[in-house]
């Protein structure tokens, strides 16, 4: 679903108060030794806390105790939970995207990636966000209407495709393709972007 779609799940961001769709938020429970817990899959137990997937917005809400306030009980919370949810937030990216290597779903490289945007073969572009800007207007030309995804660097978009480095994929239709768009989603509210 959509996260404009009206009828996608919501729930009320604890930091905002807004009630939006469980696309764009990220959900938390408190552990067993009270401590908040970060459940980016959604499958943990307990009762869900949901923080709109923005720095800003988990930055309040550990600042200001909110997490404790929704638990009704004194839980512990990470200071730096809003780097650690940043960092589990690539690594799942960056496996979704070698898990679409591996299924055969992705290719790298300039040419590839053109060829892939012209075919039609492709549904998403990755674009690495310090790659030379040239090169991705050129493909970024050619992506019509499909999604532009650019909040990985050179590196960690390398990594998931067992290299040093890459600056341009391109991702399948499928379920992966809406998986990574969903989650670069979220982390782009992590990571402010030029």
């Amino acid at each position: 679903m959509e996260p404009d779609d009206p009828k996608a799940p919501s729930r009320r961001c604890l930091a905002t108060g807004e009630s939006l769709p469980k696309a764009v938020l990220i959900r938390f429970v408190v552990g067993p030794d009270a401590t908040v817990v970060p459940d980016l899959e959604q499958r943990l137990p307990g009762r869900g806390l949901w923080v709109r997937a923005d720095r800003a917005a988990l930055d309040r809400a550990v600042a200001k105790g909110l997490f404790s306030r929704a638990a009704r009980a004194t839980v512990r919370t990470d200071p730096e939970m809003t780097n650690r949810v940043e960092g589990l937030l690539a690594r799942r990216l960056i496996g979704l995207i070698g898990l679409a290597r591996r299924a055969g779903e992705a290719v790298t490289g300039f040419e590839k990636v053109r060829d892939w945007l012209k075919t039609g073969s492709a549904a998403v572009l990755l674009a690495a966000s310090d790659g030379a800007e040239d090169g991705r207007g050129k493909l970024r030309g050619l992506t019509g209407d499909r999604p532009v995804i650019e909040v990985l660097d050179a590196s960690e978009l390398g990594e998931a495709f067992g290299r040093d480095r890459a600056v341009h994929a391109a991702i399948a239709p499928g379920g992966l393709a809406e998986k990574i768009v969903a989650d670069a989603g979220r982390l782009a509210g992590f990571r402010r972007l030029d």
